[in-house]
């Protein structure tokens, strides 16, 4: 892509100041690059005429201290070539970064860049930088949050543009899952090219300084530019300069003359009346206000009394169904378990006489036709009593199946509980234990454990046993094929917990049953099987582990379980 290049000629300095251009001094005009397309800061103007804030700065800049400039603006990638072959003295705004300094030297900061993830007003699954990974992410070539993305996600799915004006129109395309684009240059463009599908995420990830640089050595030009702002700076055209490109977006502050102006004219025969009945009301408005003050405290400590009075009793009431139901559960398998081991046993001995007699029962319908068996055909029954036995073989199972998790819901946990476990081997080794289930019904897992983590106190195979569930269950949320599922761990350094998180694709969980997930029996999966006591079991196991289970879903956009367990501190036992 051709550079396109927009000269402005400055007066010639004075007699006797120092020339000064590419190399140092010995050249009267110095070459200044920018991006055509980087608003507020420097673009192109509809005149064809470089504008913005370091537009304006470098012109400046150039007049107080005496040298002639020429601006060219073009692509960013191929400024940035421009400035190491020699072909541009300076650029006039690069963010900062250490990895930077290596190639380019950096002048004072003249502005800070806030740069933020957009996404789609209708897709708000990214809401940190952390949920950008795996996600196929769209900046500009060789920008900041390119060099960013190369060290934050080295296997990031990047979509590289030539300029952020192209990176955000992709963006209200449909292409991508984001765009980095720095919060103001977007607000501009959003607004100049009218992207109504976009939206910036509410925090900024980074800040960042901006200023000018200059190739690795080329210390004249930027001692330069650097005394030129700061002369700016003390005589407040700066501020100038930086209110009237940067502050557009910030509300601009009355004037106090005017406040003054409209007092007086306007305002003052009022506040003159007013004046007489504020020192009559002031003392019956202290005792208005400190009595309105105590009357709220007053109602501000009943409700809270009787609101936590009101969760004792509920939580009294809870314990008391609890305990009497793992009671009855007890009595109810052991009863259900008798006569259904019968059928479990009985089943595959009717299945042998079935097989068996078929042969006789075939060579008999060969001789005399069809015949009836009790009520029924034989040739009907040869059909269908095969299916009929091992679906009631399979309901069968599904009884012992349920049983055994009643029997484990009521029953005391005497598991060990001193065990310094890893967090990660629970995870992988869960992995495992899934990983045929997920394989077969066409979905992958997406893994993220983090590199070290602190020890945990409790059972491994209790967590095991919780992480599998947690598995199983987003698995089976899944809808269609091609879908995923992420977990990851990690170390909450300022609350000292231990976190593992499990983030499926499937159809979520409504707003109203989130609060209900863990009651034992609630289930969303009934037409499925499910009974309503995984969960149930794992929050228990959790519990026990001094931890918490903490879900969050979005109907139509997947369900995200987060498991928190406290870290066990260096040197406790």
């Amino acid at each position: 892509m051709l550079l396109v290049v927009l000269s402005l000629v400055l007066p010639a300095p004075p007699a006797g100041a120092d020339s000064l251009g590419r190399g140092g001094v010995g050249k009267a005009v110095v070459v200044v690059g920018g991006d055509f397309n980087y608003p507020p800061y420097e673009f192109v103007d509809h005149d064809g005429k470089p504008a913005g804030f370091n537009v304006e700065l470098t012109r400046a800049i150039a007049e107080v201290m005496g040298f002639k400039v020429e601006i060219s603006l073009g692509p960013w990638d191929g400024m940035r070539r421009a400035l190491e072959q020699g072909d541009v003295d300076i650029l006039q705004g690069m963010a900062f970064s250490q990895e930077r300094t290596s190639e380019v030297d950096f002048s004072t900061p003249h502005a800070l860049l806030f740069q933020s993830i957009w996404i789609r007003r209708d897709d708000r699954r990214i809401k940190s930088i952390e949920d950008v990974r795996g996600k196929e992410v769209i900046v500009m070539k060789n920008s900041i949050m390119h060099d960013f993305m190369k060290g934050f996600d080295p296997k990031a799915r990047l979509i590289l543009t030539d300029t952020l004006a192209e990176a955000l129109r992709l963006l209200n395309q449909g292409r991508g899952d984001c765009a980095l684009v720095s919060r103001l240059t977007g607000m501009y463009l959003e607004k100049e090219m009218g992207l109504k599908r976009i939206v910036p995420v509410a925090e900024p990830i980074m800040t960042q300084a901006y200023g000018y640089a200059v190739k690795k050595g080329n210390a004249e030009v930027l001692a330069r530019f650097n005394e030129g702002l700061a002369i700016l700076k003390r005589s407040g055209q700066f501020q100038e300069i930086h209110n009237k490109w940067l502050g557009v977006m910030e509300s601009q502050p009355v004037s106090w003359g005017r406040v003054v102006r409209y007092v007086t004219l306007v305002c003052l025969p009022l506040l003159l009346i007013l004046g007489g009945t504020v020192v009559w009301s002031r003392t019956l408005q202290k005792r208005v206000a400190q009595r309105t003050e105590e009357l709220a405290r007053e109602v501000a400590e009943k409700q809270a009394a009787l609101e936590k009075l009101r969760m004792h009793q509920d939580q009294l009431v809870q314990a008391d169904k609890l305990a009497s139901l793992g009671t009855l559960v007890a009595g109810v398998a052991h009863e259900i378990n008798n006569p259904n081991g019968l059928i479990l046993l009985n089943l595959p001995r009717f299945e042998e006489v079935l097989r068996g007699s078929q042969p006789i029962l075939d060579e008999y319908r060969e001789q005399h036709g069809d015949f009836k068996l009790g009520r029924h055909s034989y040739d009907r029954l040869r059909e269908e009593l095969p299916h009929m036995l091992s679906e009631t073989q399979d309901a069968a199972k599904r009884i012992k199946r349920i049983v055994a998790e009643l029997k484990d819901f009521a029953r005391r946990d005497s598991a060990d509980l001193t065990e310094l476990l890893d967090l990660n081997q629970c995870a992988q080794a869960a992995l495992r234990l899934v990983e045929n289930t997920v394989a077969k019904s066409s979905h992958q897992i997406v893994a993220h454990l983090a590199d070290t983590l602190p020890r945990v106190k409790g059972n491994s195979q209790r967590i095991e046993q919780v992480i599998v569930n947690l598995l199983l269950n987003a698995s089976q949320s899944l809808e269609g094929t091609g879908k995923s599922i992420q977990i990851s761990t990690r170390h909450d350094r300022f609350r000292d917990l231990v976190l593992l998180t499990v983030r499926d694709e499937g159809r979520g969980v409504e707003p109203e049953h989130l609060a209900r997930l863990t009651d034992p029996f609630f289930t969303t999966k009934r037409e499925e099987g499910g009974c309503g006591l995984g969960l149930s079991i794992s929050a228990g196991i959790v519990k026990q582990h001094g931890g918490t289970l903490i879900f969050d879903s979005q109907p139509g956009f997947g369900t995200t379980v987060t498991l928190e367990l406290p870290a066990l501190r260096e040197g406790a036992v």
